[in-house]
């Protein structure tokens, strides 16, 4: 059996008896069998300066990594070092982190308060090398900036440079040196952020959302991977929505709601069911106030852990509501309304045609009604959510169209029209908010605008854009109608940005609607070229960096990339949709025709045709 006792000076012992032999490590893993693992075995050095290094990442998510504490003759250099690995670590508090500082620059860091991503880990070089004997040393730490989680657990990409003065004293009696000024929070690189973090959705519902049952909106958030995610998602989650978010959804949990104090770390039990002890606070809630804090768990939880079916709410000493996960659907609507019955888009007569979703059949058949029939010529559609109503821009750009999906309907008057000189400058493919309100940009340089027609056939509402700067080239609403994904052009960069819906002020007959606090979601891409939502935060993007070739990636809401594996390479696209429900097959129009994505496969060929759209 393999065991590991320390051998000395910031060294384990590996082995039994007398063979075992001390080697030097960086830091050590326990796995969930106890075995002991060891990570960076190579030697430390006592002089010099600092580098970046990033670890490798780990495979086996039961393994947790632990640093070692600083050895008692550790030089000024090896504080820094370990002080930085330890920053990586799976310790819950940041305990060891905290034993190379000194007692008052412990007690005073926070590491909670933010999370900075270098591109590779930070450096370190001494300022003044040779004043060690003075007992005083100041490092700098310097790296290039990728991103920034807040105190909020919130991801936003950033770019710069990092460069922060880490000071060292050495104690005049136990003549050792430790930490007594550090940077705020925590710094590593980004390997060790995705090896230490994961993204998780918590859930809130929309605020504006008078339908019943609510639609939730999901709130992406990163927590520390092996240190107890499911507390620290169910303490998220009762603290609030993150700053960008609140505005727009409200929550079912009354305020001042926290943990019990002594509530340890939540799990669920052999049946599924997760009991959450709430202070006295909760206890204000009556019985579908209850039901929906117990539902935004089960939704945020189930992202994290399939395993639990149940959750159980506890305050003031009793139980207050218990809510399974089929009861959850009932409380509140999560996502796309409903199954999608069909895939649509414009065949080869310019009409709109549509397939089952999810079968093998490539015939498609035209929709019923005036959109199907080609009575008008088309280049784009979009479905709304209910499949019973679509749109359609006509194939010089110029009109927008709704009809009907039923048979015998008629075309009408275009509800939009379009003045822009050519075909590239009109109106763009529309888009269908889950109220119902029809969504479309005219990208006319003179007067670009973004427009929203309520049921789609209400006299069309200029929607304020204030902070975008340029003019909108591709609409997609979310179906939480609470989020917006808009392609923005400005000289000859397309770049993606998320902004919220407020529709606030107003009155009844016209309404006031702006897109507030827009986000980029893909600042390392310079030329967007299609883009579509691919699940509750996650949307499916065709772009291009700078001197780079065209690819296709799934990108996070906040700026983040998920950690799963990007579709499969696809040359010539052209438009791509996806669903909200993940199930759903990735669909696209490249150069072949129309093709999709199924699970696991290929892009494979459909059919052929142009402009594909699921509903929304």
């Amino acid at each position: 059996m393999w065991t590991g006792t320390r051998a000395g000076t910031g060294r384990l012992r590996v082995g039994g008896g007398e063979r075992g032999r001390g080697v030097p490590v960086r830091t050590v893993a326990y796995a969930a069998s106890g075995v002991v693992l060891l990570a960076g075995c190579a030697s430390m050095p006592d002089s010099g300066d600092l580098r970046g290094v990033e670890s490798t990442p780990r495979q086996d998510t039961q393994v947790r990594v632990f640093a070692m504490p600083p050895s008692e003759d550790a030089t000024p250099t090896q504080i820094v070092q370990g002080f930085l690995e330890a920053l990586t670590s799976d310790d819950p508090d940041y305990r060891t982190a905290r034993q190379y500082l000194t007692r008052e620059a412990a007690k005073t860091w926070k590491p909670e308060l933010s999370t900075t991503v270098l591109a590779n880990g930070p450096g370190a070089q001494a300022d003044s090398p040779d004043q060690q004997d003075t007992g005083s040393l100041s490092y700098t730490l310097t790296g290039t900036k990728v991103a920034m989680v807040d105190a909020q657990q919130s991801y936003a990409p950033v770019s710069g440079s990092y460069d922060e003065l880490v000071h060292l004293t050495k104690d005049a009696k136990t003549e050792q040196w430790r930490i007594d000024a550090v940077p705020q929070g925590v710094v590593m690189g980004k390997s060790d952020f995705q090896r230490n973090y994961m993204s998780v959705n918590k859930y809130y519902f929309a605020s504006d959302d008078a339908g019943s049952p609510p639609m939730t909106v999901a709130d992406p958030v990163y927590v520390r991977s092996h240190v107890d995610p499911t507390t620290q998602m169910v303490r998220s989650l009762i603290e609030g929505p993150t700053t960008w978010l609140d505005p727009a959804v409200r929550t079912g949990f009354p305020a001042g709601t926290a943990l019990r104090k002594d509530a340890g770390p939540l799990t669920p039990d052999d049946r599924g069911r997760l009991t959450v002890p709430l202070n006295d606070k909760a206890a204000e809630a009556g019985t579908g106030r209850c039901e929906e804090m117990a539902a935004q768990l089960l939704f945020t939880l189930r992202t994290l852990s399939p395993a639990v079916d149940e959750v159980e709410l506890r305050a003031d000493g009793g139980q207050l509501c218990s809510l399974a996960q089929e009861g959850a659907e009932t409380v509140a609507t999560r996502g796309a309304l409903g199954r999608l019955d069909h895939l649509y888009f414009v065949d080869d007569k310019h009409r709109l045609v549509r397939l089952t979703a999810g079968s093998s059949d490539t015939e498609p058949a035209p929709v019923p009604g005036a959109l199907g029939e080609g009575e008008k010529a088309l280049r784009s559609v979009a479905v709304a959510r209910d499949e019973r109503t679509a749109a359609g821009v006509a194939i010089d750009g110029k009109s927008l169209f709704v009809s009907s999906l039923v048979s015998g309907s008629s075309l009408g008057e275009p509800v939009l029209r379009s003045t822009g000189k050519t075909e590239e400058d009109r109106l763009t493919t529309p888009s269908w908010d889950a109220q119902g309100g029809l969504w479309v940009a005219d990208s006319d340089p003179v007067d670009p605008r973004l427009y929203l027609l309520e049921e789609g056939e209400d006299e069309p509402v200029q929607v304020r854009t204030p902070g975008l700067d340029g003019r909108v080239r591709a609409v997609r609403v979310a179906a939480d109608g609470v989020r917006i994904a808009l392609v923005v052009e400005k000289d000859d960069r397309r770049s993606l940005m998320v902004g919220r819906i407020d529709r606030s002020g107003g009155t009844d007959e016209r309404p006031t609607v702006t897109v507030l606090d827009p986000r980029s979601a893909t600042p390392e891409l310079e030329h967007v070229t299609a883009m579509s939502w691919a699940g509750d935060s996650r949307l499916v993007v065709v772009g291009r960096e700078q001197g780079g070739v065209e690819q296709m990636k799934y990108v996070e809401v906040d700026g983040s990339t998920p950690d799963v594996p990007p579709p499969a390479a696809l040359t010539g696209v052209k438009a791509v949709t996806a669903s909200e429900d993940e199930q759903v097959p990735l669909t696209a129009y490249s150069v072949d025709g129309i093709v999709r994505l199924p699970s696991g496969a290929q892009w494979q060929k459909v059919t052929e045709g142009t402009a594909p759209v699921y509903p929304g």
